[in-house]
């Protein structure tokens, strides 16, 4: 006996009435993506579920591939079986055997909808119960508050069980909220931000600002992992690498120190939003929490917001660092960002940056210089990756820089 099939919930695209097919059919895309090379599956879905009908495949190994898949609400295997009860008795314990936790309480729901069937719901619920309780150590009833609810439907055509209920990533499905781009440094913050933001449907490219010899190919290594972190989610990233050590050297020579870390937002705000509109990308993603850093608080990001109209989406604006590093953790981005190689904007830290910028005074002084040959030059030289989940530069592979 197998599992033969497992419901897919929607949840939150429910909600979506007339736009609810672009939704789901994102959904099976992204399904039929993640379920890549198993066999024999099918994939069928109307207006409230979808189904994955096995023929035979692993449903532990479908369900491992589905968690991380973004618009399932939840998710439950289920057992088709002939109307015979000593069968149906059979796959109950078969159902619960399989359970991913065992659970000390339970109760059987039975709904009958073909009445011609030989038993009632309450017999129905007995029998089941009392050859689960019989084949089961310390396992007790409790109709009222159970750990387990196992629901079995009488049709004409065959009986129908179902019961575990597997939470699932939740959100909305990948790329059905457009595109944007991420600002992807090597901390901690900014992956956070790009997973929170594909949580929400919107399909992802990151931008990397890289400042050689100031910066490492250790650091442009640490950006590339963490994009690979992040690609496993929809199989792929593209990753841009500005170069950006000439702006930088300028905004130092040219820009009061402690107005600096305030021009150089500015700069890479600038830059990024030339990217966005090349990549037909609708906003850029930060991964600013408000007040953390000087160039995090809100007189800092109204004067650096000055530069575009742009929507700049802050998924973490209203997180404290403990939330953030522990999405980091179960992202498995955490020990990357930790890695001692810094990235260009803390090698240029100030020693005092201002945290209340005013918007004339970064006007003013930036008014003496010409960045634009420079900004249309970074453009120019820009490296583009595509990163791929498992096809991230090994160490070997960059020489003696290890």
């Amino acid at each position: 006996m197998k599992f033969d099939h497992i419901i897919i919930r929607y949840g939150e695209i429910s909600t979506k009435k007339r736009n609810r097919k672009s939704f789901v059919d994102k959904l099976r895309a992204h399904i039929r993506w993640s379920l890549k090379g198993l066999e024999g599956l099918e994939i069928k879905a109307n207006r409230e579920r979808v189904y994955i009908l096995l023929h035979d495949a692993d449903h532990k190994e479908v369900l491992g591939r589905l968690k991380n898949v973004f618009g399932i609400q939840s998710m439950s295997p289920a057992i088709k079986v002939d109307r015979d009860i000593e069968k149906v008795k059979e796959a109950a314990l078969y159902y619960f055997n399989n359970l991913n936790e065992k659970p000390a309480t339970f109760k059987i729901s039975t709904k009958r909808a073909d009445k011609d069937f030989p038993y009632n719901t309450d017999e129905i619920n007995h029998m089941l119960g009392g050859h689960l309780l019989s084949n089961s150590e310390g396992l007790r009833v409790d109709v009222r508050n159970p750990e387990f609810n196992l629901r079995v439907e009488i049709r004409r055509e065959a009986v129908y069980m179902t019961g575990e209920i597997i939470p699932g990533a939740g959100g909305l499905p990948f790329g059905s909220s457009g595109r944007a781009m991420l600002m992807l440094s090597g901390g901690i913050d900014s992956p956070v931000a790009g997973y929170l933001s594909m949580k929400r449907g919107l399909e992802v490219e990151a931008i990397h600002f890289y400042s050689p010899p100031f910066t490492s190919e250790r650091s442009r290594q640490k950006v590339i992992d963490l994009a690979e972190k992040l690609a496993q989610i929809n199989g792929k990233m593209k990753v841009h690498i500005v170069p950006f050590t000439e702006i930088q050297l300028l905004i130092q020579k040219q820009i009061p120190e402690n107005y600096s870390m305030t021009s150089t937002r500015r700069l890479m705000l600038r830059i990024a939003d030339k990217l966005r509109e090349r990549e037909d990308a609708m906003a850029i993603i930060t991964g600013e929490s408000l007040g953390q850093v000087a160039s995090q608080t809100m007189n800092s990001m109204f004067t650096i917001n000055e530069v575009t109209n742009t929507p700049i989406l802050r998924p973490l604006i209203a997180m404290d660092k403990t939330e953030i590093i522990k999405i980091a953790r179960e992202l498995e981005t955490f020990d990357i960002s930790n890695q001692p190689y810094e990235d260009c904007c803390t090698v240029f830290t100030p020693a005092s940056p201002k945290t209340k910028p005013k918007r004339d005074k970064v006007n003013h002084y930036e008014s003496y210089v010409d960045f634009e040959p420079l900004i249309e030059k970074a453009l120019a030289d820009i490296d583009v990756l595509t990163v791929e989940p498992g096809q991230s530069l090994k160490k070997e592979e960059l020489g003696d820089l290890f």
